[in-house]
């Protein structure tokens, strides 16, 4: 990675995006710009992609940012705002590679471990963390801003190191290994215990045993 470097970094929504941009020279951080996109006005969806799509353009080209980190897809219960979250967040990695951005994602607990230490940490220790590491004096009305801010600090802590470049094939024992609490059983080491399939099992043959009614 460059010494000398500008980071975008997104917290995609469809009520309100936040995004935030820093410069990394020879490894210190410095806070360019963060804040919001307002969206809950706007009725329908395509309208909210479309002004998500014209204000990324805009800070990209103000800023020309050499890299983009993006917060990277949850699973939750409610299909239709999953869906409607993922657009969101195709147009903004869309608009990055319309502009030869390369962009890099981010698990949400990831990004907290990265700033706080702690991956279950709230929005306002995330926010109090980077204001200490950053130094901006005014906390913004809507902590959407320091998320998109903590995606690219998160960004520089990884060495651009993200989802998108894990080993797939270590990709379920990243998963258990950071989620032990959500292994039954718990499981802290994240190791995966193999279940034995039919060709797996070991059979033992069965001793012969004398009939109780030997021929004569």
């Amino acid at each position: 990675m460059a010494e000398d470097r500008i980071i975008l970094g997104i917290d995609p929504g469809t009520t309100v995006l936040g995004y935030g941009i820093i410069q990394v020279i020879n490894g210190k951080l410095s806070l360019l710009n963060f804040g919001i996109v307002q969206l809950h006005k706007l009725e329908s969806h395509p309208d909210k992609l479309k002004r998500i799509l014209d204000r990324l353009n805009g800070l990209i080209m103000e800023y020309k940012p050499d890299e983009m980190a993006i917060e990277a897809p949850f699973f939750g219960k409610n299909v239709q705002s999953m869906l409607k979250l993922g657009r969101a967040q195709g147009v903004a990695i869309a608009a990055s590679l319309n502009h030869n951005v390369p962009y890099e994602e981010y698990a949400p607990r990831r990004i907290k471990q990265s700033i706080t230490g702690n991956g279950n940490a709230s929005k306002e220790q995330v926010a109090a963390m980077l204001q200490h590491l950053l130094g901006f004096q005014e906390m913004p009305k809507y902590l959407d801003a320091t998320d998109g801010l903590a995606v690219a600090v998160c960004h520089v802590f990884s060495k651009g190191v993200g989802e998108n470049n894990k080993n797939n094939g270590n990709s379920w024992t990243a998963f258990l290994s950071q989620n032990s609490d959500r292994v039954k059983g718990g499981n802290p080491t994240g190791i995966v215990k193999k279940r034995l399939t039919t060709k797996d099992k070991i059979t033992t043959p069965m001793k012969k045993t004398q009939s109780r009614n030997p021929k004569p």
